[in-house]
């Protein structure tokens, strides 16, 4: 296993400033979907972005001498990124049409919580300690807390239908998360994550059509915010907060790069706030407490079976310490081998969550 405590000491800026990036970044995704969306159809949107953040990463890596990908990892990437970003991204941004960008961070902030229960599933899997356990209580309890019946809390619930479609998403991506472990995807988590939102972007695309939304795209129509949101996930959410993401896991701990699953709901919900115009209710604040809670609670005590880029990047997750083996000088991840590699998920992910 590639120990991640530094042999090394990188400059003390550095750090802060890629920390401030998944931090801060990240967090602000969900307001930039949410200012994306006001004149983009959703899904043609997130496609997009996805294509386009994927093509430059994807030639950029080409251009650095990574070799082509095999006909086998196209078809690993194209059922990860259709997991992460068609089932996860897809629900995040129709959601964010009914339901607050603060909120959905929430709700996707229960990402770990899935993984821990769906890795306890498999035959191999994690067994459920009492501290874990007590982890998933909390943040099923936080969960009722945002969904329960208006009177029991005194505020208005989370919208059900957007909230339900958000947590198909967050079941989608811990599915692609547990699934992409064992995948045949490039060694390289640049490519790998590249090729995901390639083919995620490609599936959202056809979503849209399928949707109707091209005939709800006018290009006259598309408003300078919605404009800038897009490009702003595309060159901050994607390949920004992305490279610093990558960075971080090659030169401070695993268990500190972590902090950013239940960072980035607080940034988010206090972004949708002061920027958004977005009510916080003491409902909301209450939930936000005890969401976060519980997965710090469940990341403090596991090696982060669950921790994913915010926004459902289509970026790795924080498992990747076991495996992916990046080196601390760059930009560069040493090769390990394709069916070792793990979790290439934004965030959004991851990615993303984001």
């Amino acid at each position: 296993m590639v120990d991640h405590s530094k042999t090394g000491h990188p400059p003390v800026v550095k750090v802060v400033l890629a920390f401030a990036a998944i931090y801060f970044i990240w967090g602000s995704t969900y307001l930039a979907i949410k200012f994306a969306i006001e004149t983009i159809p959703p899904f043609m949107m997130a496609g997009t972005r996805f294509l386009v953040a994927g093509s430059v990463l994807y030639a950029f890596m080409r251009a650095r001498g990574v070799p082509r990908p095999h006909r086998k990892n196209w078809l690993a990437a194209a059922s990860v990124g259709g997991l992460l970003l068609l089932g996860g991204n897809g629900s995040l941004v129709w959601s964010e049409q009914r339901v607050a960008s603060g909120l959905a961070a929430i709700l996707l902030a229960t990402i770990p919580i899935w993984m821990v229960l769906l890795d306890s599933l498999r035959k191999d899997g994690a067994r459920l300690t009492g501290r874990v356990v007590g982890g998933l209580g909390i943040g099923l309890a936080g969960l009722g807390i945002l969904v329960g019946p208006a009177k029991l809390w005194g505020s208005s619930r989370v919208d059900l239908l957007g909230a339900g479609v958000l947590m198909f998403g967050a079941l989608s991506w811990s599915v692609g998360s547990l699934y992409s472990r064992g995948a045949k995807l490039p060694a390289s988590p640049f490519l790998a994550s590249a090729m995901e939102m390639l083919a995620g972007g490609a599936m959202l695309i056809m979503l849209g059509f399928l949707a109707g939304e091209g005939k709800q795209l006018h290009w006259q129509a598309i408003a300078l915010r919605s404009t800038a949101g897009l490009f702003y996930l595309i060159g901050f959410g994607s390949l920004l907060g992305f490279t610093a993401y990558i960075w971080l896991l090659g030169v401070v701990s695993t268990a500190r790069v972590s902090t950013y699953a239940y960072v980035n709901p607080i940034v988010a919900v206090f972004i949708g706030w002061v920027f958004g115009g977005e009510s916080l209710s003491a409902r909301e604040l209450l939930a936000t407490g005890t969401i976060v809670a519980a997965v710090a609670l469940i990341l403090s005590h596991r090696p982060q079976p669950g921790a994913v880029a915010p926004d459902t990047e289509g970026l790795p997750t924080i498992d990747e310490e076991q495996m992916m083996g990046i080196g601390g000088n760059g930009l560069s991840p040493a090769p390990v081998p394709c069916d070792q590699v793990k979790a290439m998920s934004d965030p959004q992910t991851h990615t993303g969550t984001e």
